[in-house]
């Protein structure tokens, strides 16, 4: 009885310490699956417990999906409260907590234009898909030579450009090289060409914390 007490107890942390909406997820789970145990006895109540935990998946999944997209930058005011990452500036380093997806996520400017990265770092360079250095202005420079990546389709080839500006929270980086991907919708991905740029950069519970050279690069 000890030991099944102590796995609960153990169970109980994990789930305590896992996003809200994987939380809601898993609650949902559970609820569907206690109603086979009422399907005999109290079919309405079956019914109703297996509709309620369907449906709380599907606005799970509508969400988690509305986070990724985001269509709307409005959407950057509402989903921080329902438990995803938002990035803050304190003291002036920029803070990105984990995403509810297990990546960093981080808002940020190209060139004056809004585009949002995933930070990889073992990617070597910044990289953009074909609408986000459109939108920036960015053109691949025809005399730097293409580059072969590799993705989940099979290698494609990029061309090399150059990014004015990408400022990101309260750090900015200048004359950026970056690949630009002959994909137009592609994900953008932040590398460690712009993470080098930082004074330091650390992850801290969780969130990840990008430190300015100096506080003349804290955006205002």
């Amino acid at each position: 009885m000890e030991r099944v007490r102590s796995i609960v107890q153990t169970l109980a942390s994990l789930v305590t310490h896992l996003p809200p909406l994987v939380q809601v997820a898993l609650a949902a789970l559970a609820l569907t699956l206690l109603a086979g145990l009422f399907a005999r006895r109290l079919p309405f109540l079956a019914t109703l417990m297996r509709v309620g935990g369907n449906f709380a998946l599907v606005v799970v999944l509508a969400l988690g999906a509305l986070s990724y997209l985001r269509p709307d930058p409005a959407f950057d005011e509402v989903l921080p409260s329902l438990g995803f990452a938002s990035q803050s500036v304190v003291g002036g380093e920029t803070r990105v907590p984990l995403s509810s997806d297990g990546h960093y996520w981080i808002d940020g400017k190209v060139n004056g234009t809004a585009q949002r990265f995933m930070v990889d770092t073992g990617a070597t360079l910044t990289v953009l898909s074909r609408d986000a250095a459109s939108a920036a202005g960015i053109r691949p420079d025809p005399l730097r030579l293409p580059v072969i990546m590799r993705t989940a389709g099979g290698p494609i080839e990029a061309r090399l450009g150059t990014i004015h500006s990408l400022r990101a929270g309260s750090v900015e980086a200048k004359g950026l090289d970056a690949i630009v991907t002959g994909v137009s919708s592609g994900v953008n991905v932040l590398g460690m060409n712009f993470l080098g740029r930082l004074k330091a950069w650390r992850v801290e519970d969780g969130v990840l914390v990008l430190t300015p050279v100096s506080a003349r690069n804290v955006a205002p």
